[in-house]
């Protein structure tokens, strides 16, 4: 079987209780810029990096209020077909949490789960992705890394499905192997497996910032919260994990100053 062509995440949302409060952190945090797309169906605002678009920010829908899911970030991976996509994943031993379904104007999108329960969603565009930000451009996503059930065969399964390359596995000790993995050459985020005090898989996302420091500052003056950092990680980088005020987990990631 020819191995597939790799594929990297692309987009990023975040569903919220709040859009409008969130808007408002995330752009005095990170320093996006922020419009409401204006297209079909529920409101949906764009969060941009300069003249890049990188996120998007919509009310939690009725039916995962229903499901007691929380905020969240979810991220889009690249799929050249999404039904294609997620009959593959799904026969791999995947989930589909939601079944392909057109979004007007932009493209073709399905929401799924790795076999540990990983989520994500599969977004085809009838426009192949751009290239990448440069490494460290503010704004972007810099690093992704999962949660897994088992981190082994995560790595194995995204390997498989969007041809994503295992590097060097690095030795945490009692947290285990933390595995890293390229994109097309690029380094591009970790995969670990799931250590007791997680609850659950999930993927968390990394925002790149100039100076670590003073983003840690703005996120207690915005009213959110740092769980853990900043520290710093082989490679000389730093990064925090945090939480936004409505409970949406995520990470940044820069120079310390």
């Amino acid at each position: 079987m020819t191995a597939p062509s790799a594929k990297p995440f692309v987009w990023y949302e975040l569903m919220t209780s709040d859009p409008d409060a969130a808007r408002d952190f995330y752009a005095a945090v990170i320093g996006w810029s922020a419009r409401d797309w204006g297209g079909e169906g529920p409101r949906y605002i764009i969060m941009s990096a300069g003249e890049r678009m990188v996120a998007g920010v919509m009310a939690l829908p009725d039916e995962a209020r229903a499901a007691g899911v929380p905020p969240c970030w979810i991220g889009s991976i690249a799929a050249d077909d999404a039904d294609a996509a997620t009959d593959r994943l799904v026969g791999a031993g995947g989930r589909l949490l939601r079944a392909p379904e057109d979004i007007p104007g932009v493209g073709r999108f399905s929401v799924v789960a790795d076999p540990g329960g990983g989520t994500f969603q599969l977004l085809a565009t009838p426009e192949p992705p751009g290239p990448p930000p440069p490494p460290g451009a503010p704004g972007q996503v810099g690093w992704h890394e999962l949660c897994a059930e088992d981190g082994g065969e995560a790595m194995a399964f995204y390997a498989d499905q969007f041809g994503w390359t295992a590097d060097e596995a690095l030795d945490m000790g009692p947290m285990g192997l933390y595995r890293l993995f390229s994109v097309d050459g690029r380094s591009s985020g970790g995969i670990m497996t799931r250590p007791p005090q997680v609850p659950m898989p999930g993927w968390l996302f990394y925002f790149t910032v100039p100076a670590l420091d003073a983003a840690v500052a703005r996120i207690g003056e915005a009213g959110g919260q740092v769980l853990m950092g900043p520290m710093q990680v082989p490679g000389g980088g730093w990064i925090a994990r945090c939480l936004d005020p409505q409970g949406a987990l995520f990470a940044l990631t820069g120079p310390s100053r």
